[in-house]
């Protein structure tokens, strides 16, 4: 198999980190990014020039497209652009600062946003690519105190799933990847931040922190083989569930919306009326 290059977004710690050695230990090279450099400092050292450590915080648009600008130059080409930068903001939708949320998706969807569109016009020079992104089971259905997580997950899937559309006639894949619960440091300062709560919901959230806390998790090392699977396929799926947790919450989900739907299905059906052309407008 021949080498690919990566560019990974929150190569410091977590899946991240994971993913970056796993590539690495097989010969590839990476282009591993963190707001704080030392922290890749290991990395470096241990694998030499097969490694670009490189600054990046992805709310910043100039600091993106210098540092994908970078790593093309370092390595000549990009195969696989991982984005996996990310926070989770906790709270019931009522109690969410307007500004905390507006953080959170500057990080996990304009972030990601950034970084796709620094990368497309390298992957389509070369006419190939995968764009690799870390969604989450959270993507597919939503839960009490995690709403705006869940917005930003579900803002993920929708932009990749036409993402994935628009660029196959470039050659490029794409591949959301959606894990459940793993041991990572996910739950640590700097990805979780919660919001200042409101008495009316302090059951609520004693209810969820107590659900999440019976949760199983899996072990993140134990993602690596699967992880390199999926980039080495010629036709990638273009979303994964990550563990055990996701199929079963989505048959679930999907076969209660279903249910619900088609039974207000006459009522629907109903409200479109006398159907009619129009043309739609140029967009």
């Amino acid at each position: 198999m021949p080498e690919k290059i990566w560019f990974i977004t929150g190569a410091s710690r977590g899946f991240g980190r994971i993913w970056a050695e796993a590539a690495l230990k097989r010969g590839d090279k990476v282009a591993a990014t963190a707001r704080n450099t030392e922290s890749l400092s290991e990395l470096a050292s241990r694998f030499g020039d097969h490694v670009l450590p490189l600054p990046l915080d992805v709310t910043d648009a100039d600091g993106v497209r210098q540092a994908v600008a970078d790593a093309h130059r370092y390595f000549g080409r990009l195969d696989i652009v991982l984005n996996n930068a990310g926070y989770a903001l906790v709270g019931a939708i009522e109690e969410i600062d307007e500004g905390d949320l507006r953080a959170e998706l500057d990080t996990n969807v304009f972030g990601m946003l950034r970084v796709i569109q620094a990368s497309l016009p390298y992957l389509r020079a070369q006419g190939n690519g995968h764009i690799v992104s870390v969604s989450s089971v959270a993507g597919i259905v939503a839960n009490p105190i995690a709403g705006a997580y869940n917005m930003s997950k579900w803002a993920v899937e929708a932009m990749h799933e036409a993402l994935a559309q628009e660029v196959e006639g470039f050659g490029i894949k794409v591949t959301l990847i959606e894990p459940g619960a793993y041991a990572t440091d996910f739950a640590s300062a700097t990805s979780l931040r919660i919001s200042e709560g409101l008495e009316a919901y302090a059951p609520l959230r004693e209810q969820a922190f107590a659900a999440g806390a019976k949760m199983e998790f899996g072990d993140p090392r134990a993602t690596a083989a699967a992880i390199l699977k999926l980039v080495d396929e010629q036709t990638p799926p273009l979303r994964f569930f990550l563990g055990t947790e996701g199929l079963p919450v989505a048959r679930a989900a999907y076969s209660a919306r279903l249910s619900t739907w088609e039974a207000w299905e006459a009522e629907s059906n109903a409200a479109q009326g006398n159907g009619k052309q129009h043309a739609i407008a140029a967009l």
